[in-house]
């Protein structure tokens, strides 16, 4: 397709053509209604001032009579400009006037009417136009007062030339206009459509070119860059999360088969098969927590779960997992708190409930304090962690604090991400999804998972917008997955 092709089938040059039609009909409607009110108007002045001279002449000839009929007549006729006068006879002879010819039977009908005529003193012998008016007097005289329409003619004429003029302005102007703005835009999209093309063919940096004006165009294309870098995003988690789980999860399914093949190969009583199968059962279970968990985070980064949104009071959710968790924390010579006002809030309960236990979890698992030195005591306090759900202007907040060894700032950003496990707890078991999937939940609620310094622990921080209704929910059990 040629340059000039592409050009007329552009969106903004069809719309270009339709505004151009609109505009030029409404430009001759508006020049046609201009030079038809003239004409009127014209035509009314004419009318009037007839009217007076026939009233006029009329009263003259009652006075003076037939004599004084025509000295007033041939005195006007002699003046100069387009006003016509002639008297005849009931015969139709003419008796004074400067009307040399009319159209047959004007003069033999009474009122107005639009006639062909020429002056004695024309010399050419084209016929002009005129409005007159017929009028009987006594005796059986008539008198014709008229005017000439040339000036109506030309005026009208001057009116369509404009009009013709202006049309063809519009028209020229117009196409003119529309092949400048459809190249305009036939550029941008061009080079969108390029951009587009890359992105298609696997370059995902790609991004589509926006302008300064700030008009639609840059609106659509700032919009799609948006999009694009999110897609970017999820393609490079995606392929981060494939790599993760071919290297993360290769060890603990090799160590499962070796242990099947190694209860296999040994001939042993029963018990150890028992034991065998038991250990292989609880590598399974992880197995099985770890592909939850990464289903869940998906299913959050995604936006799925938004259509599961409801009113509730985030201090039921607090205190369901503290009583969840109490025992757990006991056993590891823990102790688990709870301050919790009560905090309206618009989510999702399930995924809120997982990603709190998931924080509490952690600080269970790592958030107790370091070993005691030189016969040195771990006070209770330095053991306590603490769930607090509360509200602060806009936004609901729901942490849970320890005292034990927390993150290092420079690797806090770094331990939201799927399968990462820092050197502390590398030897305790895990599959390093907890903070990642809190993470993933608070940005679904267009909120954040802040990790802070408690001074000494952590204190992990679900911060979500605050955008519960008056009712909440009636409370429900929350019993979540367990993910390390």
């Amino acid at each position: 397709m040629t340059a000039f092709g592409k050009l007329v089938r552009t969106t903004a040059f069809r719309l270009t053509l339709v505004y151009l039609f609109l505009f030029a009909i409404f430009a001759a409607s508006l020049l046609g209604y201009f030079a038809w009110n003239t004409r009127r108007l014209i035509t009314e002045e004419i009318t009037q001032t007839v009217n007076a001279e026939t009233s006029e002449i009329s009263e003259l000839y009652g006075r003076r009579g037939l004599r004084g009929l025509v000295l007033a007549i041939e005195s006007r006729a002699l003046r100069p400009g387009a006003n016509l006068y002639l008297v005849t006879t009931p015969t139709g002879q003419a008796v004074a006037g400067n009307v040399g010819s009319l159209a047959p039977g004007v003069m033999a009908t009474r009122g107005w009417s639009e006639t062909a005529y020429r002056r004695i003193e024309d010399a050419d012998e084209r016929d002009h136009r005129a409005l007159v008016r017929v009028t009987e007097l006594e005796n059986g005289f008539r008198l014709l007062i008229g005017r000439d329409l040339d000036e109506r003619r030309r005026l009208f004429g001057i009116v369509a030339k404009a009009a013709q003029w202006s049309v063809l302005i519009v028209v020229v102007l117009g196409l003119g206009g529309g092949i400048f703005v459809a190249r305009r835009v036939l550029t941008r999209i061009d080079a969108m459509t390029g951009t587009a093309q890359r992105i298609m063919a696997g370059d995902l940096s790609g991004r589509l070119p926006v302008g300064r004006s700030g008009d639609e165009l840059d609106r659509l294309a700032e919009n799609l860059n948006a999009m694009l870098e999110r897609i970017e995003a999820l393609m490079a988690g995606l392929k981060e999360v494939s790599d993760n789980i071919a290297h993360d999860l290769k060890t603990p399914l090799t160590r499962l088969r070796n242990r099947a093949e190694e209860a296999l190969a040994k001939s042993g009583s029963e018990a150890d098969y028992r034991a065998a199968l038991e250990r292989t059962i609880e590598e399974s279970d992880g197995l099985i927590r770890t592909f939850n968990a990464l289903l869940m985070i998906a299913r959050a980064e995604s936006g799925q779960a938004r259509g599961n949104m409801d009113d509730f009071d985030a201090a039921d959710v607090a205190g369901g997992i503290h009583e969840l968790y109490e025992p757990l924390a006991e056993d590891d010579d823990m102790t688990l708190k709870v301050k919790a006002d009560p905090t309206p809030v618009h989510a999702n309960r399930e995924l809120i409930s997982q990603a709190l236990a998931n924080l509490v979890e952690n600080a269970i698992k790592y958030g107790k304090p370091a070993a005691p030195t030189g016969g040195t005591v771990v006070s209770m306090d330095s053991r306590q962690i603490t769930i607090e759900a509360r509200r602060e202007g806009d936004q609901v907040l729901l942490s849970v604090t320890d005292r034990g060894p927390g993150i290092p700032e420079a690797d806090r950003k770094h331990a939201v991400e799927r399968f990462v496990r820092l050197e502390a707890s590398r030897t305790l078991p895990g599959s390093g999804l907890g903070l990642s999937l809190a993470s993933a939940v608070a940005t679904l609620h267009g909120g954040e998972l802040r990790l802070g310094d408690a001074h000494p622990g952590l204190v992990a921080t679900l911060v979500l917008p605050a955008r519960a209704g008056d009712r909440v929910a009636p409370p429900m059990p929350d019993v979540p997955q367990k993910v390390a």
